[in-house]
């Protein structure tokens, strides 16, 4: 079963372009001209063990907003589509991750209905173009368009760079744990049958 996804999307403000593969090891390129935000998503791929190629282009001149939200609108799309009836999955992840003086904690249901709850003190500023609040858009984006329930927490830090970091890193563990096939589970873990 290949569980993989190309999507493009293309509005008056991004052009996206993105594959993944559930089952990879975190290969791919990732050029969405925002530095940080590069970085980033490099962090989601190898931790998440997802191969994943991205390229945007977007309207940079008003700042990176657009990019990262369409961004996380796209990846969302592809992991629904390469879930597709969720059957054999976990289902459930979470992760506790430490960058330095940083600590985030991650908790997902693939469950069909999409929530977010963020939870965050980011100081205020940017860090290579990406400005510290859109780390709650892209989550949020992601989420409601992965139609998935997230708790992101980022517990402690002072460095918004680690801090980030730490939410994108329990982010991808706790997706690869809810994404990875459990071999005792012989349909949708759901007691409804469906996960839609």
């Amino acid at each position: 079963m290949s569980r993989a996804a190309e999507i493009e999307r293309r509005t008056a403000e991004t052009e996206v372009r993105l594959s993944l593969r559930l089952d990879g090891v975190g290969t791919g390129s990732r050029s969405t001209q925002v530095g940080f935000f590069d970085h980033m998503l490099d962090l989601l791929a190898r931790h998440g063990r997802i191969d994943l190629e991205i390229e945007v282009a977007g309207d940079l001149q008003t700042g990176a907003h657009h990019t990262v939200e369409d961004t996380a609108i796209v990846l969302g799309q592809a992991l629904d589509r390469a879930l597709g009836d969720r059957a054999g999955i976990g289902r459930y992840g979470w992760a506790l991750v430490p960058m330095d003086e940083a600590r985030a904690s991650c908790a997902i249901d693939l469950s069909g209905r999409p929530l977010t709850v963020f939870e965050a003190e980011l100081p205020p500023g940017s860090t290579g173009g990406f400005e510290h609040e859109l780390a709650e858009e892209f989550f949020r984006a992601l989420a409601s368009a992965a139609r998935l329930t997230l708790h992101l927490r980022v517990e402690a830090g002072s460095n918004a760079h680690h801090m980030i970091e730490a939410a994108f890193k329990a982010f991808a563990r706790a997706l690869r744990q809810a994404t990875a096939i459990d071999p005792t589970e012989r349909g949708v873990p759901s007691t409804k049958g469906t996960l839609t």
